[in-house]
């Protein structure tokens, strides 16, 4: 008589072998891990750009920025205005103020940079071709894949920009007089003053905002580049505009014959009148004008170098504002397009 050999389920511990369940995976996986891989040139691109920045700033907050003092030194520079003094500066400093002015550059334009990339690349060439709507019918939500393609790029570009920030502002503190005398900066020079706070994290926030709602409203690449670009440099340029009225500027008044003498952020200027009324512009040099208006004095609204934090602080949380109300509306946008 045969026998029949019947099959015995395997054991625990050889259902769970590692033989058998073949080589473990390590590394992230995921969403977040499909948009790393996917966008791994951008990655690339950026790291390297920010490699290179951090590297200039620190190059001249050492040897770049010694050289050049020694430099400047050797000047017989007393003042910005001794007649003995090259202010315009020599090849030490050339060097110092391109590494200087090419790091802060680089969060100026950032934020456009990333509006575009954010909306063409990111969001508007996924819903072009459709790779967008393949991972929504899997396992994978629209709000959640808008999650993922705006948390992983802000996570990398918030180490990136604050450490670009703490390392400007280590040079322009170490060097302001020198940048002051040779490189005719200000430290509410707009670039300057974007660089050397937090603006210069919450302004490519913003533009990744920004991007994302222009890609989802496009829904292509390019009319999502140009809207993206466009609308982020368009609240930049109003923001700017605005800023010197976020925060209570101080006022000097002078005799009529006498021009306000300061130094910070102008605000406003022009004559002063027996009753306290204010003539704005160039009244004084006008002829006519005092005894028309009778004209007593001048005035000059300013932001002293002490309001750099108000200021900063101010533009700040209305950019934060604009960013959620913005990514916001994203949400919105793309809850109801794919209910």
């Amino acid at each position: 008589m045969t026998t029949t050999a019947t099959p015995q389920a395997p054991s625990p511990t050889q259902a769970h072998s590692p033989a058998e369940a073949g080589p473990r995976r390590r590394g992230p996986r995921g969403m977040v891990w499909a948009v790393l891989r996917l966008h791994r040139v951008a990655l690339r691109f950026w790291i390297l750009l920010f490699a290179l920045a951090a590297a200039a700033l620190l190059w001249a907050y050492g040897p770049g920025g010694d050289a050049a003092w020694r430099q400047y030194s050797g000047m017989a520079c007393g003042t910005r205005w001794d007649l003995g003094c090259d202010y315009v500066g020599g090849p030490e400093y050339a060097r110092y103020e391109l590494a200087v002015s090419l790091s802060a550059a680089l969060l100026g334009v950032l934020p456009p940079i990333v509006a575009g990339w954010t909306g063409g690349v990111l969001i508007g060439r996924e819903l072009e071709s459709g790779t967008a709507r393949l991972a929504w019918v899997q396992s994978v939500s629209p709000t959640r894949w808008l999650v993922t393609r705006l948390a992983v790029p802000a996570a990398l570009l918030i180490p990136g920009t604050l450490l670009l920030t703490l390392l400007h502002r280590a040079v322009w503190e170490s060097d302001a007089p020198l940048l002051s005398d040779l490189g005719w900066y200000a430290w509410h020079d707009p670039v300057t003053f974007q660089a050397n706070g937090p603006l210069a994290t919450v302004y490519p926030l913003l533009g990744l905002a920004v991007g994302a709602l222009a890609g989802l409203v496009a829904g292509r690449a390019v009319p999502a580049i140009g809207g993206a670009v466009l609308a982020q440099l368009g609240l930049t340029l109003a923001l700017g505009t605005l800023r010197p009225y976020l925060w209570p500027s101080v006022t000097i008044t002078t005799p009529v014959d006498e021009y306000p003498s300061y130094n910070g952020m102008r605000v406003d200027e022009g004559a002063l009148g027996a009753d306290g009324s204010r003539v704005h512009g160039s009244c004084v040099e006008e002829p006519g004008c005092i005894a028309r208006h009778d004209i007593v004095g001048q005035y000059a609204d300013h932001h002293p170098s002490s309001h750099f934090w108000p200021l900063q602080l101010m533009e700040t949380g209305i950019v934060l504002a604009l960013t959620a109300a913005t990514a916001a509306a994203a949400f919105w946008l793309i809850r109801r397009r794919t209910s």
